[in-house]
């Protein structure tokens, strides 16, 4: 499995002037002005959470997002341009190397792991380096011998030279000057509106908590050597700052994170407080933009992050914390073991086939595999387009409401474990982007999306209950999409799939756009009685033009689903709120939209303009 790119193949030559350690240092030179500008990245975004830039904080998470490819692709030019004096630039992609070409190329990785042996970065340097060897090499020398297929250098107890986290011990020093002092010592350059109040908010509202889940008797009251652990740097998105840490006493782990915003006035004030693991989930889920965290050592901060929600895989967390190719490098580790331990096959997904992508599933493990097409059955929609929309919901807010993909090329998967209808369908669908052999199948593209159960799925076998609660969120979901300037275009319930934890989250990208360029209407009257009843419209109807009032055609033809959205949602059939929403949207205005429910608040206040209802389930 190689990542995205440029699939030229340099013939990998053994280069006269430049020796393995040389080629092995060039490449770690490389990785390190990458991450020391994904570390400055978030150096900025503190100075401009200080001033309240929010537009900055987001152009600036978009940017980032390009960082690794473009060190990865002046690191592969600069290499090619090294060699070229011995070899030619390109080559049919079957050529196998030479045995001395071989042995030069595995003394490079051997070069590059002593490099390592005192890095503070080491998983990270050895996903740069299959990125740029996947570049040179061809893919039939994908393996262990040529790549890191498994890691060569251990990250554990692996940390920065100031300790990655700070601990403070509240039945020493006291409890009200240890959230004190652990807030202040961020050293924020921004005045609190009144951090004793918000410390003394936090601390009746984290007591209450730790009285419900500490255990009866003796075990109820904190241990003398209780402490309360926070991760060194603050987590940066959007309009929000978090401390990130941990209650450890005696043996139990209590999670927390501390949600920091702007006041009116412009100061610092302590939002909310999440106390439970499903909050941090939520916190860090697959749906929501990548923090900005500044991490000298980010195996420890991982480390450390994976202590409070176990049960999300580190691969997810390198993700969400802006290192989304380590978060690739450890996917494929844990489908390749998975591959190992298991025998089902990979069929097609459950759920209504769509016109865009073809998708299929190994059913125990909780992933899908989606493929663009080859013939496009939507008017104006092609490869490109597709693409160029799963990037435009990479670099978006994604507000909690769309699923983020691992994008892949050269994919290799064994043979045997594809049922026979599926690789039927393959070869109808895609037969372009697969090329067979006798043991493999692999894919020359594909996204790789979390699981979840599609919304049609989930309604038609659920109680009366479970469908008013995920209407709710459906809507809910359409609202924080607009207000984050985004039309999902297709609403159907099939193109949106419910979580773990019972969110609604949209996942079909092929058909969004931009709200500031979408014209909601209102259906003008009929002239006549033949024209109402007419199967083309009297109307004029540009590309662009949305009439919100006909959604209900489509959307509410059942009694249950009727009633729930007329309950909750009524008003996204009316194209004033469509209206008032894209205004807004034009004039650049980023809403607060939280990834908390009101209830871990601490200071009494409105909800968003955007929740109606019940509160959601997060």
């Amino acid at each position: 499995m190689r990542e995205d790119g440029d699939l030229r193949h340099i013939e990998p030559a053994v280069p006269r002037a430049h020796g393995p350690e040389a080629v092995a240092r060039m490449i770690l030179a490389g990785f390190d002005r990458h991450y020391s500008l994904f570390r400055y990245s978030a150096q900025r975004a503190k100075s401009l959470f200080e001033s309240a830039d929010w537009h900055g904080i987001q152009q600036l998470a978009r940017e980032r997002i390009e960082y690794y490819d473009t060190r990865v692709r002046e690191c592969a030019t600069a290499l090619g341009q090294a060699l070229r004096g011995t070899a030619p630039a390109q080559t049919a992609p079957g050529l196998a190397l030479t045995a001395e070409q071989i042995d030069f190329w595995q003394a490079t990785k051997t070069c590059y792991i002593a490099l390592l042996a005192s890095h503070r970065q080491p998983e990270c340097a050895e996903t740069f380096f299959n990125s740029v060897s996947c570049r040179i090499l061809h893919r039939s020398y994908f393996n262990n011998d040529f790549l890191f297929v498994r890691p060569a250098v251990a990250t554990d107890y692996i940390d920065s030279l100031l300790p990655s986290y700070r601990s403070y011990y509240p039945l020493t020093d006291g409890l009200m000057p240890s959230l004190i002092r652990m807030v202040a010592d961020f050293g924020l350059a921004a005045p609190y509106q009144d951090l004793p109040a918000d410390a003394r908010r936090m601390a009746r509202m984290g007591l209450r908590h730790l009285r419900r889940v500490l255990p009866r008797g003796l075990g109820r009251r904190l241990a003398p050597d209780c402490q309360i652990q926070v991760l060194g740097s603050l987590f940066f998105r959007n309009k929000g700052a978090y401390i990130v840490g941990r209650v450890v006493n005696q043996t139990a782990i209590h999670p927390f994170a501390v949600a920091l915003l702007h006041t009116p006035s412009n100061h610092i004030q302590l939002d909310a407080l999440l106390h439970t693991s499903d909050d941090l989930s939520t916190l860090f889920s697959f749906t929501r933009a990548y923090f900005l965290v500044d991490m000298e050592a980010p195996a420890a901060y991982v480390d450390f992050l994976a202590s409070l929600f176990p049960r999300k895989p580190k691969a997810e967390i390198y993700t969400t914390i802006g290192l989304q190719k380590q978060g690739k490098t450890l996917f494929y580790r844990d489908f390749l073991h998975h591959l190992s331990h298991s025998s089902d096959a990979f069929d097609a997904a459950p759920g209504i086939q769509g016109m865009v992508m073809t998708v299929f599933t190994l059913p125990s493990y909780p992933y899908v595999f989606k493929l663009i097409r080859e013939h496009i059955a939507k008017d104006g929609m092609d490869e490109a387009t597709v693409r160029r929309k799963y990037q435009l919901v990479k670099k978006h807010d994604r507000v909690g409401r769309m699923a983020d993909t691992w994008e892949y090329s050269q994919v290799a998967l064994p043979r045997d474990r594809f049922s026979a209808r599926l690789l039927a369908s393959l070869r109808a669908d895609v037969p372009g982007l697969l090329e067979e052999s006798t043991d493999l199948i692999v894919f020359k593209h594909v996204y790789i999306e979390r699981r979840m159960t599609p919304l049609n799925i989930f309604l038609a076998g659920a109680s009366d209950t479970a469908v008013d609660s995920a209407i709710q969120q459906y809507g809910q979901a359409i609202r924080e999409l607009a207000a984050a300037n985004i039309f999902p275009g297709d609403m159907l319930y099939k193109n949106f799939g419910v979580t773990r934890l019972g969110r609604v989250v949209f996942y079909d990208y092929d058909e969004i756009q931009p709200m500031a360029d979408m014209q909601f209407r209102r259906v003008p009257p009929a002239p006549n009685e033949e024209a109402e009843l007419a199967s083309e419209p009297w109307y004029p109807v540009g590309a662009n033009d949305v009439f919100p009032e006909e959604f209900s055609r489509f959307l509410l033809g059942d009694p249950r689903v009727r009633a729930a959205f007329l309950k909750h949602h009524s008003d996204l059939l009316e194209a004033q709120w469509w209206q008032n929403c894209r205004a807004r949207a034009a004039q650049g205005r980023i809403e607060d939209i939280f990834p908390y429910p009101p209830a871990r608040r601490l200071h009494s206040a409105c909800p968003s303009r955007f929740d109606r209802g019940a509160t959601p389930r997060y």
